[in-house]
């Protein structure tokens, strides 16, 4: 084995540029992986390494409570290529550490459509199946075709299709059962020659519409950009993980009992059921904007909770708790978080 192929490991590492919350923890260890020729000695090391270990992709949905006394690999793979072709559809595959909006761009520049409304969401490519990513209307498992991932264990390279997968909302089999026994390497997904615009969902068709704009793949990736843009912001200006807490999912029935008392209560059909956009439960009960110390919700989208400087990890999930205890006491509803708590 070359010396290339065996992975360095640093130790008392900071991870403040690791985490788009920009909390300053340390990992206990740390390492970096570039090639999949790391991965034998990566598994070797972390099946000998006497504590845990997590896996990290770009940070973009992490709150770090505290410092990780364990191992923490961070997948900086890259690498995109078009594995197969016809003439409607595109295969294209995407190594974990590939930037997900550069990805995105890659896409669209060549006109495969899927991913357009899913632009400049932050994160990895290896990462958005985990969380089946959505926004704007669609969610990774409509454009998801498989991936490749390695057992932590056992060494054995896996192939992993949709079903496979059990996506659901902010969900797939690697957040429940699987749950950190395997690594990503690579997805590829199957993008349309031929794409379907999808411009109803929020402001896309009225943002195009207002500036006499094509609907075309450019433009609706434009939009959306711009859109998010405008109402979430930049981790790299005002430390957040985009949107903290998943959209709740109520019945008919109750949903039909709340209209009464709130008429103007936004909502989206979710199947035999009825999906609540959490940022306005959470801005009815007065927290949009507020602030506690250097933790707070951000002024212009109730839904992001941010670090204004130096607030630790278990302010930010104190000030979630206290705004999941308020939409309970006022909505019966529970709202939890989108965001992996460590």
């Amino acid at each position: 084995m070359t010396e290339r192929t065996i992975p360095e490991v640093q130790c008392d590492f900071s991870l403040k540029p690791f985490n788009s919350f920009g909390m300053d923890v340390k990992a206990s260890a740390f390492t970096e992986i570039t090639s999949e020729k790391q991965i034998p000695g990566l598994l070797r090391l972390i099946n000998t390494f006497e504590k845990p270990s997590l896996i990290l992709g770009g940070g973009s949905n992490l709150l770090f409570t505290r410092d990780f006394d364990g191992l923490v690999v961070h997948m900086a793979t890259k690498g995109i290529e078009i594995v197969d072709e016809d003439d409607d559809f595109a295969y294209v595959r995407a190594m974990a550490g590939e930037n997900w909006d550069d990805f995105v761009k890659y896409c669209i520049s060549r006109n495969y459509g899927g991913l357009e409304n899913l632009s400049l969401i932050p994160g990895n490519v290896g990462s958005a199946p985990i969380q089946n990513i959505g926004a704007y209307g669609a969610e990774i498992k409509d454009s998801f075709y498989m991936l490749d991932a390695v057992s932590v264990k056992t060494g054995e390279f896996r192939e992993f299709y949709a079903a496979d997968c059990q996506f659901g909302y902010r969900q797939s089999v690697f957040k429940g059962e699987l749950r950190g026994q395997y690594i990503i390497l690579s997805v590829t997904f199957k993008l349309s020659k031929r794409p379907v615009f999808n411009t109803t969902y929020g402001s896309v068709g009225d943002f195009l519409k207002e500036r006499n704009m094509p609907v075309n793949l450019q433009n609706i990736s434009f939009a959306i950009s711009e859109i998010r843009r405008s109402k979430l912001p930049d981790p790299i200006e005002l430390g957040n993980a985009g949107s903290f807490f998943k959209n709740p999912v109520v019945s008919k029935k109750q949903f039909r009992n709340l209209l009464g008392f709130y008429p103007d209560m936004p909502s989206y059909p979710s199947g035999e059921q009825v999906k609540v956009p959490a940022g306005w439960l959470i801005e009815k009960c007065g927290w949009k904007g507020f602030r506690d110390g250097d933790a707070g919700v951000h002024a212009r989208q109730a839904l992001v909770l941010v670090n204004y400087g130096n607030a630790t990890g278990t302010q930010i999930l104190n000030l979630a708790h206290r705004i999941m205890e308020s939409v309970k006491q006022r909505f019966e509803i529970d709202i939890e978080p989108e965001v992996n708590i460590i």
